[in-house]
């Protein structure tokens, strides 16, 4: 048997009734049961998957990839996301060249991406390759499918929570 409680939202009295009735005890509820507190309208990271959905990685790792990437390398990895996973050197250079909130000298690109390996060292599954591949006699780079639909969730959060991402601003979206 698995026993969920919230301690967020549901109250003691809830939860003591719960494990009563886990327990096949009869609980004794008060006249003036109290109503649990209204959950936080705003999402968080445990709203995202644990599950794998390829090579290790869950919605939840890749959030936290993204949480704790610059804003400039989150922003090429989201440009490459948008493009359905795959997009040339010289495309993501062009883009970022002029971009009016991230500009990126095409000289730097790579050293920005740089950055997505080091973090995928630190919060990445220990035996998963790389979430973003560099083929570099096509001059591509690419990530997996199931892993461009987990960052399209993963980014979907980071739009409502900015908040939680390493560079932005600390202002909560309600």
């Amino acid at each position: 048997m698995r026993l969920t409680i919230d301690t967020e939202t549901d109250t003691y009295e809830q939860a003591i009734a719960a494990v009563q009735a886990a327990y096949g005890l009869r609980p004794v509820v008060p006249a003036d049961w109290p109503e649990a507190a209204a959950a936080d309208p705003c999402p968080a990271p445990r709203d995202l998957s644990c599950e794998d959905i390829g090579d290790g990685w869950s919605d939840q790792l890749l959030f936290q990839l993204l949480a704790s990437l610059t804003p400039g390398a989150r922003a090429v990895l989201r440009r490459i996301t948008d493009l359905g996973g795959t997009a040339s050197y010289e495309d993501v250079q062009r883009y970022f060249a002029d971009h009016p909130t991230t500009p990126i000298p095409p000289s730097k690109i790579g050293g920005t991406l740089t950055s997505v390996r080091a973090v995928q060292r630190h919060v990445g599954p220990a035996t998963a390759g790389r979430l973003l591949q560099l083929d570099e006699r096509a001059r591509l780079y690419r990530i997996d499918r199931p892993l461009v639909e987990g960052l399209t969730r993963a980014f979907a959060l980071a739009d409502a929570r900015p908040d939680l991402l390493r560079g932005e601003q600390a202002s909560r979206v309600t």
